[in-house]
């Protein structure tokens, strides 16, 4: 071995040497198989060559466990993948980071199994203190040893709820907990120990030529018992056996009564046992017999019923009484405990042929092998008109004697014998208002119970005489329920008849109880519960008990596996297969990478899949297996494919793998993990192209070549450089890769959205210049003299600034009155009477607009004479002086280019009439008459184009990104920190706004990009004659875009609206002239609709008409428009032709009132003289009520108040009509002598209260009278609990005096049913409905039939 010297003189290895100065992994292990251990956590610093086995080795043997019987999964995932426990991967190229980051890990059990605790001597758990039946019955892993591991937890017999988080050393298996499945649960644990049921279900052997396995439920209920007593995991899932049932995945959101589920899968068993051994099987376990007698007083004549019985239900507190019965065996009593009936209650005896008195009751003619007591802890409290759960106590005994309840004078055969008479036919219990307690699934909490013991001592049986033993009844079975009527949870507690050890079955956790946690299920607050409170504790009582006959002749044992009939060691044997197949293929997924695959498809372009391959599988078998799933055969050659490291978030290739075709994927992605923080992509070539290797350090640049003649930018080219190289050096690397020259070379990278920076620094390093992953650079290489001016006034700049601003949108255009049309074609005219096509691209070369700049000779007479069209269209008004011989109305041809923000000299000459104008601008002002808006528009209180830009749909993007296409994440932000402007034609900033009435800039014009082309043909939803694509600068306003607009909607810009289209089709209008489109974006639609445009000062508003005495009092009439100024009663003029018109109400202007709308309350009056804007505050899309009045206004000024009151007649159980009460103050006082002197009734028996909610406060009449807050204790009415402070308010009053109707229960629920059927109708909510609960049921044909007309 070499040594080399170290500190202090002395001699190392030196691989000792090496080892200190490798990084070393720390690691964080927390034991999660043992709740002792839980929050503890054992600590590794390892090197970072250290292997996964070595790491498993060492964790073992720090643990103090059997190495090899553990798993460790990485504990800040979501991944429980288990780590390769044979890998020989060093922990750096496992995923493990060095250098003091913390490596977070769980221990948990492998396969299901938990951990070998290591001993001294054997190093396996020491189990010679097993005898030979525990021994036998202990299937899953063997107890630890008291004195290794977390063995602690279990040396105490009592039950507490960290037994409850470990693994149970029971042997016992337990159950899956689906969602809310508790309760099937707990009855199937009870059926799985009930050792005659389970044997006979074993011999029971299911003909699959004959059924479906998977809707057969006894063959599904034997596989899991099955698995319950060979399976080696902790826990086994039901959903096979709720499949059988035919539930869907809904089911087990769906907690149900245990007893009915019990009543309701006895019944689907006799259902599938017909014709075979075990038809009469649940008869002979579980029904009894009972003869429900009526025995005359007089003469001694009894009539007999005989009922048959698969449970007793017993009640727990008798309904009218206080009182609880104490025992089981005192509501056994009261069960069997006859009743007299005398006087209106007399029978008729056929013997005596008259009423007589007579005694009523049950008896018990035979007891079941298996006893099914089921304590009715559920009942329905007619005070609150609730259901409620009886958490009193009621003790039950272990030996349960039921000799003194059988009625001995009719048993005719002795109780060990079974009973075959089934009795009355589909009758499963004797009393038909046993309370079938589903839970809804909004209130159910299905919450897990801990049980703790304060004692250790078991009950010692004393025993039972022969003669009594016939009818002794031996516990074995606790179904538990702990909470509310509302939902809750069950588990079982259930004693084995192989060792008398009594177990909870709590889901998928099995721990020993003792006799005390059976006595603390009694119920009641009695006992200490320690951490619970009393209250909680005493919801936790027992519901269902089962009890066995004690007869040694009949009682069985559980069959061993030896002893099990052929077909169930098959079924064993297919499970152990099934088993291990799960297991390899766990084992498979363990060992599978999982990384999302990109491919370039040279004719499906971008697709997307994920790789799913082997760690030990290479890259070039991964190719061809990501060849094979992207279809590339026959497209492009296999050796013409490459696996490349691929970011698709920068869109960056980050590497090629060339020379490590034969490496392993483990290793290439550096272990099996649950998520990569990269991706792959498959590229393709030509066969002439040679791959180009991506090094890692590259940066990727996208170079779009610009050409200024034509102004085009060409599709990307891919540039690979690195971050340290200069300008100049990139530049050779474009040069070479475009073929342009470098001399003359213009380089501008575009870092972000409208951030366009011109690299002219040739030393400078792509770093400093902001380059990244992966970048857009435009390149110019021209010898024009563009380059010799400013950048930011350059064409270069201007067209890269057009390409990252322009937008695509969809106009669909109104449809149009020949009127119309014509004046469009006039429209279209160009000099010389030659037509161009309307819909035509207009182009100008930015070139030349330069020279026209730099030109001397700028007059609008030449610029008008030129043939060319310019992309940059002016903002005035169409209404330009046009050249003798033609008749343009677009805006001026030829104009110069300018920057946006510079005003132009001398636009236009001066102004001549405009043949699209159809009225002059003060006509327009003038005629009032003519302000109603087209009926088309949407009824919509939320019209703001601002409140629909908070992405109530996703917008449709552009479809591919080409030269002149941009994302919709570009947004502009050249309004921001501006105020917003609502829904109204004018800023509310106080100041005029810079767009004149008829929206025409007041200011300096701006130029900007307008080119509009014809709609494709190919989209079928479109009509490409009412349809446009304009390619449109976004930072244009909507004022401008209106104007721009105007030669192809054929009318000015003040008779046609914006509609905005959303993704789920809804349209907003857009009104606010000085708003960019900077929230469109590429493929947005427009609608144009003809109609007359809001100017300055005007709202829209919606009216409707208030009906206060009518079903729908909302009723919507008109949109109109409203104007700053304006009076209520003007308003009201300008209203009533378009109600006549549209609604067909003619109404006189004294006989209608308008008043405020608050959703669908209607609130203040307002008067005639009112003003808008200064009496009253006006907002966009604002509306009204209108109500018309039966008589003259009595509203005369602010100070009065307008109350709706309603009476209450409690005697007829009626509500009467609103009525109007007008109040010169707000006195109480006034308030009741007006209701007085309007129903006559006295003020002193005069009660009022105010309505709740909103208008119409609807409020059920079986409920007003107690409900109300009747005479409030106030003098006036705007304090609380009142607070009556505007007009619209509702009073109901009543007389004190009368009393309310008396009802019987038929007359009540006819009542009740018409009450929740009319406040359903008017949406206001009714607390006295029932909850609609799902009834049980379990399908024999597989499922239940769906309804054709459900989706």
């Amino acid at each position: 071995m070499e040594m080399v010297p170290s500190e202090g003189n002395q001699f190392v290895s030196k691989e000792i040497q090496n080892a200190a100065e490798e990084p070393r992994v720390l690691c964080i292990i927390q034991d999660t198989t043992c709740a002792k251990r839980v929050n503890e956590r054992l600590t590794l610093n390892l090197p970072a060559s250290t292997t996964l086995s070595t790491l498993y080795k060492d964790v073992a043997q720090k643990a103090g466990y059997v190495s090899g019987t553990l798993a460790l999964v990485w504990g800040n995932t979501s991944d429980m993948a288990p780590l390769d426990h044979n890998s020989e991967m060093p922990l750096s190229d496992s995923g493990f980071e060095p250098d003091g980051k913390r490596n977070f890990l769980q221990l948990t059990d492998k396969d299901g199994e938990q951990p070998q605790i290591a001993s001294d001597e054997s190093g396996t758990a020491d189990s010679s203190g097993l005898d030979d039946s525990s021994q036998e019955r202990f299937i899953g892993p063997l107890p630890r040893d008291a004195t290794a591991g977390c063995s602690g937890d279990y040396s105490s017999p009592s039950y507490s709820y960290s037994s409850i988080l470990s693994k149970s050393e029971t042997g016992y298996v337990g159950l899956v907990n689906q969602a809310m499945t508790c309760y099937l649960n707990s009855l199937l644990q009870t059926l799985f120990m009930t050792p005659e049921f389970r044997n006979a279900l074993y011999n029971w052997e299911f003909e699959e030529l004959e059924e479906d396995p998977v809707t057969s439920i006894p063959f599904q209920l034997q596989r899991l018992f099955v698995l319950l007593q060979t399976s080696k995991k902790r826990a086994i899932e039901t959903t096979d056996v709720t499949r059988s049932f035919g539930w869907d995945s809904s089911e087990a959101w769906q907690q149900h009564d245990i007893q009915e589920l019990c009543r309701v899968m006895f019944d689907a068993l006799e259902q599938k046992w017909k014709q075979t051994e075990q038809a009469d099987l649940i008869n002979q376990l579980y029904q009894g017999k009972l003869k429900d007698y009526v025995r005359c007083l007089e003469c001694g004549y009894e009539s007999v019923r005989i009922d048959t019985y698969l449970d007793i239900p017993l009640v727990i507190r008798p309904f009218g009484v206080s009182q609880a019965y104490g025992s089981v065996e005192e509501a056994l009593q009261a069960f069997v405990q006859p009743e007299t009936l005398d006087g209106a209650n007399q029978y008729f005896c056929e013997r005596c042929k008259k009423k007589c008195d007579a005694r009523k009751g049950l008896r018990f003619l035979h007891f079941p092998y298996l006893l099914t007591l089921q304590l009715k802890r559920f009942d329905f409290d007619y005070t609150t008109m609730h259901r409620i759960k009886l958490n009193d106590r009621m003790t039950f005994p272990e030996e349960l004697d039921m000799s003194p309840f059988i009625d001995m004078e009719d048993e005719k055969s002795p109780q060990t014998e079974s009973c075959t008479d089934s009795g009355a036919e589909n009758e499963g219990s004797c009393h038909s208002d046993q309370m079938s307690n589903d839970f809804s699934t909004d209130d159910c909490v299905d919450e897990g119970i801990c049980l703790d013991s304060t004692g250790s001592t078991e009950r010692v049986l004393k025993p039972k005489s022969s003669s009594q033993s016939m009818l002794t009844f031996e516990l074995f079975s606790v179904m538990v329920h702990s909470g509310s009527a509302a939902g809750g949870h069950y588990y079982a507690c259930i004693k084995s008849f192989s060792d008398g050890q009594w177990y909870s079955y709590n889901d998928q956790h099995v721990s020993k109880i003792t006799q005390d946690d059976i006595r603390k299920t009694h119920g009641g607050s009695s006992g200490n519960r320690g951490y619970y409170s009393s209250a909680f504790a005493s919801s936790t009582n027992a519901y269902m008990l089962i009890y066995r006959l004690k007869d040694p002749s009949r009682n069985a044992k559980y069959l061993t596996v030896e002893d099990f009939p052929e077909h169930i060691k098959s079924l064993v044997q297919k499970e152990k297969e099934s088993e291990e197949q799960e297991k390899r293929q766990r084992e498979i997924e363990r060992n599978t990478c999982k990384i999302k695959l990109f491919c370039m498809h040279p004719v499906k372009l971008m697709m997307e899949s994920k790789l799913e391959v082997h760690k030990d599988k290479t890259l070039r078998e991964a190719t061809e297996m990501a060849y094979k799933m992207m279809e590339l055969d026959g497209v492009a050659a296999l050796d013409c494919c490459r696996l490349v490291k691929y970011d698709e978030f920068h869109e960056y290739l980050e590497r090629s793998y060339e020379g490590e075709e034969d490496t392993l994927m483990g290793l290439l992605l550096g272990g099996v993990k649950s998520s990569y923080m990269f991706d792959l992509l498959l590229e393709t070539r030509r066969p002439e192209q040679v791959f180009q290797p991506y090094k890692p350090g590259e940066v990727m640049v996208k170079v779009h070549v610009v050409d200024l003649k034509s102004e085009t930018i060409a599709s990307p080219i891919s540039v690979r450089a690195y971050l340290n190289q200069t300008i100049t050096e990139f530049k050779q690397l474009i040069a070479q890769a475009a073929g342009l020259s470098a001399e003359a070379m213009r380089l501008v990278l575009e870092r972000c959205y409208n951030d366009l920076r011109l690299l002219y620094v040739p030393n400078k390093t792509l770093k400093a210049e902001g380059f990244f992953r992966s970048n857009k650079v435009f390149v110019e290489s021209s010898e024009s003299t563009d380059h010799q001016v400013a950048f930011t006034d350059s064409v270069l700049w201007k067209l890269l600034d057009r390409h990252g601003n322009t937008i695509r949108l969809v106009v669909l255009l109104p449809e149009q009155s020949p009127g119309t049309l014509a004046k469009r074609t006039l429209c279209q005219k160009v000099g010389d009477d030659s037509e161009v096509p309307w819909m035509g691209p207009m182009n100008l070369s930015l070139q030349r607009q330069q020279q026209q700049q730099q030109g001397s000779s700028n007059s609008n007479s030449d610029s008008q004479k030129s043939s060319d069209t310019s992309d940059f269209e002016h903002i005035e008004s169409p209404t330009q002086e046009a050249d003798s011989n033609s008749s343009l109305c677009i805006g001026a041809d030829n104009r110069e280019l300018e920057n946006r923000t510079r005003a132009t000299a001398g636009s236009s000459g001066g102004a001549s009439s405009d043949p699209c104008e159809e009225r002059s601008d003060s006509e327009v002002n003038n005629d009032r008459s003519t302000s109603s808006v087209d009926s088309d528009i949407l009824s919509s209180s939320h019209s703001s184009d601002t409140l629909c830009n908070a992405d109530s749909g996703p917008l449709q993007l552009a479809n591919g990104l080409d030269s002149h296409s941009i994302t919709s994440s570009r947004r502009s932000k050249a309004h921001e920190g501006k105020k917003e402007t609502w829904d109204t034609a004018e800023e509310d900033s106080g100041t005029d706004s810079e767009y004149d009435d008829n929206g025409k800039s007041k200011a300096g014009s701006q130029y900007l990009y307008f080119r509009v082309e014809p709609c494709s043909q190919d989209d079928p939803s479109l009509d490409a004659q009412k349809c446009l694509v304009v390619h449109v600068d976004k930072r244009i306003t909507l004022a401008a875009f209106k104007q721009n607009l105007e030669p192809y909607v054929g009318v000015t810009t003040t008779q046609f609206k914006v509609f905005r289209v959303y993704a789920n089709n809804q349209e907003f209008e857009s009104v606010r002239l000085n708003e960019t489109l900077s929230s469109f974006s590429d493929d947005n639609k427009i609608t144009i609709r003809l109609g007359r445009a809001l100017k300055k000062g005007e709202y829209r508003v919606k009216v409707y008409q208030l009906l206060v005495n009518e079903a729908e009092p909302c009723k919507f009439l008109v949109d109109t428009v409203f104007a700053k100024g304006m009076t209520v009663r003007q308003s009201k003029e300008e209203l009533l032709p378009q109600l006549r018109e549209h609604c067909k109400l003619d109404l006189s202007i004294d006989s209608v009132r308008l008043r405020k709308k608050t959703w669908k309350n209607p609130g203040t009056v307002f008067l005639d003289y009112h003003v808008y804007e200064e009496d009253i505050s006006i907002s966009s899309n604002w509306e009204v009520f209108m109500e018309v009045l039966n008589e003259p206004e009595k509203m005369k000024s602010m100070s009065q108040l307008a109350v709706l009151t309603r009476r209450w007649s409690p005697a007829t159980m009626k509500l009467g009509p609103f009525q109007e009460v007008i109040l010169e103050s707000s006195s109480v006082e006034e308030l009741k002598e007006k209701l007085s002197e309007m129903s006559a009734i006295p003020l002193e028996n005069l009660d009022f209260a105010k309505g709740r909610g909103t208008f119409p406060c609807d409020i059920s009449v079986l409920e007003i009278h107690q409900d109300l807050d009747w005479n409030p204790k106030v003098s006036t009415l705007n304090v609380w609990p009142l607070y009556i402070c505007d007009d619209g308010a509702v009073v109901f009053y009543r007389d004190s005096t009368e009393e309310p109707m008396e009802l019987s229960e038929d007359e009540r629920n006819e009542l009740m049913k018409k009450e929740s059927s009319r406040l359903l109708k008017t949406g206001h909510r009714v607390s006295y409905s029932p909850r609609k609960e799902k009834a049980l049921k379990i399908y024999l044909d597989g499922g239940p039939a769906k309804d054709p007309g459900q989706d």
